[in-house]
């Protein structure tokens, strides 16, 4: 069985910080880049145009998609079969129901699922410091986020250094059964 890492919270909850404490701990783990069609942060996605996302989709091969910020984010399934194939994948959402989506398209999968969240004014502080421009749209992403009622565990990443949330998901995920 594959595992995989559910990194679920609001904008500015610290899912690429922490990302980046889980691959320094193991190689094998990385960021699953969701495809993206359209303006903004592109740093962290696999870009592409709305006509391939709409060949995907014809094809059945969307798992999951989103629009938020004038731009569209997609789940794809031969992206994720490839990412699971060659290591841990960390997949970062922000809604609920990708959470079920993305486990039901992968029933050979094990997904550790990590809630993490840190209160409003630290999510203000940390997207001002990013200097995106989109303050007003993130926070509203942030208010829109609902809590996931059962995660694997629950991280306020304002009081958890990154370091130690990636420890705690790695020894949740090596509890879990294969």
């Amino acid at each position: 069985m594959s595992r995989g890492i559910i990194l679920y919270g609001p904008p500015a909850s610290g899912k690429d910080t922490i990302t980046h404490a889980l691959a320094e701990l193991d190689p094998t783990i990385s960021l699953f880049r969701r495809l993206k069609a359209g303006p903004g942060r592109t740093g962290t996605y696999r870009m592409t145009t709305e006509p391939d996302i709409d060949r995907l989709r014809a094809t059945g091969d969307i798992i999951w998609e989103n629009r938020r910020y004038d731009a569209v984010y997609v789940i794809d399934r031969p992206g994720l079969t490839d990412a699971l194939t060659t290591g841990i994948p960390v997949v970062h959402l922000g809604q609920l129901p990708a959470i079920d989506a993305l486990t039901k398209a992968t029933p050979d999968t094990h997904w550790t699922v990590a809630y993490l969240w840190c209160p409003r004014d630290v999510a203000e502080s940390r997207i001002i410091a990013r200097n995106t421009g989109d303050t007003t749209a993130r926070l509203r992403a942030w208010e829109e986020t609902e809590p996931v009622p059962e995660p694997d565990l629950f991280l306020n990443t304002a009081e958890t250094p990154p370091a130690d949330a990636a420890r705690t998901i790695l020894d949740v995920m090596s509890r879990s059964p294969d």
